[in-house]
């Protein structure tokens, strides 16, 4: 068993693309963990490398010989940067002592480093700041120096220069971490409590747990039980994560490491559960881990109604590997059975419908992204809405209130007037400005949530050429004058295509829908009005003229009257047909719908 003094379990927080995962392969060389073989060894994922975003975090045990002659046990937790994936970062978080703050040194401090690095105050981490791409020559050391001073209080020599393409400094970054970051606290001798940080699905060995010991020691063979669900397994296999899973036969307190106990049902295991012995069980679970909260939900459906059940299985394993994805069933008029999923952010939303696609060969739509509203009737009762078929009747809603957050960009200071723009454009209102260092500016602005879901980020990246970074958080529920905007095709609603919006957008909104369906839908015998409707009163209107055939072709001259009365037997034949005849929506006209603009 490790002394405890020699273990140091610490994590790297950066802001998206600030090069956190080259520098954790250095780190792992220069251990001598793995031989790197290409790039990023900890993003394992195909879309992680495509994209070049870490998703998940990784939890990789390394061993190094300290200069002082003494050899560590090092527990590097590498996590995501992007603003959807905070929830991994808080998890990962949870189970350390210290953290690694990298800076790009072209960029300077962005609003997600402030973000995770609030986090990581939060817990009580020793933050190490670390200046990565010094080898880069548009690197600028000494003003992102002045930033993080500004920024964290620390002393101008704490600062650690390195970059994690040549390996240069990463010496210096291994020794802070053992000379640093403090050894976990815990007492070995009391009862078992082991916190579950993460969990994946393995098809042949069920479902593998990630845990860190704050007290007692684990031994292979042990019955445990999970503190929250009150669940009972044996310990089959206990061990340390490097690059693959190693074996142990006994793990002590401060310990990062593995459980795999033959657990099948997905539901079973709740990231932030404690594991306990069930012969000499703790008293109270491990605090500190906040429920996740979903900003964005959408409806998945599958494009063959008899794919539901294998749906549902490929979202419990999904939700196993990404405990912020939620989601519940629902039906639509339109598509059928399927779930109502709740995401972090319209990237994480992406994500796993392509992880749906990917890793479970799932093919699935996704209806429009909306948030939940609070709906106040006239009796006082409140009711939480995600989707606009579930609105009361308008004559029933005294108010309705929207999510909304607060947002913080940063950017440089020839962008202000454009992105203020941006956000007033979407009912936002500027809280307050402050110049951070040089010509950057710090933003705060009050945004409705709903304004935000669909296409914001991309367009505050294009009108800031991508210098603008941008994090939020939920702020409060305000009262706010939103309509449902119905769409009736014939006269008919189609329930998948109503939205909530604001007031002041619905109308056009609702011509820019008309017009869009207008080249979707396809011609019919007879004609189909598109109108878009709030409440009664109609707003806009296209119409989809009939395919007409010449029924006075085979009338060649002759009395007109002949004529009249063909055209009169066809008129009433249109009419007939228009009262049974039903307008089929085709798929891509609900996909095209979403985006709009």
């Amino acid at each position: 068993m490790e002394n405890i003094n020699k273990i140091r379990n610490f994590c790297i927080i950066a802001h998206i693309d600030h090069g956190k995962s080259t520098l954790a392969d250095r780190l792992l060389e220069k251990t001598q963990t793995i031989k790197i073989t290409e790039g990023q060894m900890l993003d394992d994922m195909d879309l992680e490398r495509e994209r070049g975003i870490t998703i998940k975090s990784h939890a990789i045990q390394m061993e190094y010989q300290a200069k002082d002659g003494q050899s560590y046990i090092l527990n590097l937790i590498d996590t995501p940067g992007h603003v959807d994936f905070s929830y991994e970062v808080s998890r990962s978080i949870a189970a350390c002592e210290g953290a690694l703050l990298v800076v790009d040194a072209t960029q300077g401090v962005q609003a997600q480093t402030i973000s995770n690095l609030y986090m990581a105050i939060d817990h009580d981490l020793e933050i190490i700041p670390v200046i990565n791409k010094i080898d880069m020559p548009s690197a600028m050391p000494e003003e992102v120096e002045d930033e993080i001073i500004d920024l964290i209080g620390c002393e101008r020599e704490d600062i650690l220069r390195a970059s994690g393409k040549t390996g240069e400094g990463v010496e210096d970054v291994l020794e802070a971490v053992v000379n640093r970051v403090p050894h976990p606290e815990g007492d070995d001798k009391a009862p078992l409590q082991a916190l579950i940080f993460d969990s994946v699905f393995n098809s042949f060995r069920g479902i593998i747990a990630y845990f860190k010991i704050e007290n007692g020691v684990i031994r292979k063979g042990d019955k445990v039980k999970f503190f929250n669900t009150g669940m009972e397994y044996d310990a089959d296999e206990i061990g340390v994560l490097k690059m693959d899973m190693i074996p142990r036969k006994e793990l002590g307190t401060g310990e990062v490491g593995y459980i795999i106990s033959g657990i099948k049902n997905a539901t079973e295991v709740k990231v932030g559960d404690t594991i306990t012995h069930i012969a000499r069980p703790c008293e109270k679970a491990i605090a500190g881990f906040q429920e996740v909260k979903p900003m964005v939900f959408a409806g998945v459906y599958p494009i063959d109604p008899s794919d539901y059940e294998n749906l549902r299985a490929s979202l419990e394993k999904l939700q196993l590997n990404d405990a912020s994805l939620t989601f519940s069933p629902e039906s639509s008029v339109a598509l059928g059975f399927g779930f109502r999923c709740g995401f972090l952010g319209l990237l994480h939303m992406e994500i796993v419908q392509e992880r749906l696609d990917r890793e479970f060969n799932m093919d699935v739509i996704t209806t429009v992204p909306n948030v939940s509203y609070m709906v106040y009737d006239k009796q006082g009762g409140e009711k939480e809405v995600h989707n606009p078929s579930g609105l009361p009747d308008p004559t029933m809603i005294d108010h309705i209130e929207e999510p909304y957050i607060r947002a913080t960009i940063i950017t440089a200071c020839d962008y202000i007037g454009p992105i203020m723009k941006l956000c007033l454009d979407k009912r936002g209102e500027l809280i307050n400005q402050e110049y951070v260092s040089g010509n950057r500016v710090e933003l705060h602005f009050m945004l409705p949530l709903g304004e935000i879901v669909i296409d914001f980020y991309d367009k505050l990246k294009s009108i800031s050429k991508g210098y603008a970074s941008f994090d939020y958080h939920i702020d409060c529920f305000r009262h706010s004058d939103l309509v449902k905007l119905d769409i009736l095709l014939n006269g008919e609603p189609v329930d998948a295509l109503s939205t909530l919006t604001h007031r002041d957008n619905a109308v056009a909104f609702g011509r820019r829908m008309c017009e869009k369906l207008k080249d979707l839908i396809p011609r019919q015998q007879f004609d189909i009005a598109i109108q878009a409707a709030i409440g009664a009163k109609i707003v806009a209107r296209e119409t989809i003229k009939q395919v007409r055939k010449d029924v006075t072709a085979k009338c060649y001259g002759g009395d007109v009257s002949r004529k009249r009365k063909l055209l009169e037997k066809q008129k009433k034949g249109k009419k007939r047909m228009k009262q049974i005849g039903n307008v089929e929506v085709p798929q891509k006209a609900f996909l095209a719908v979403l985006k709009l603009d």
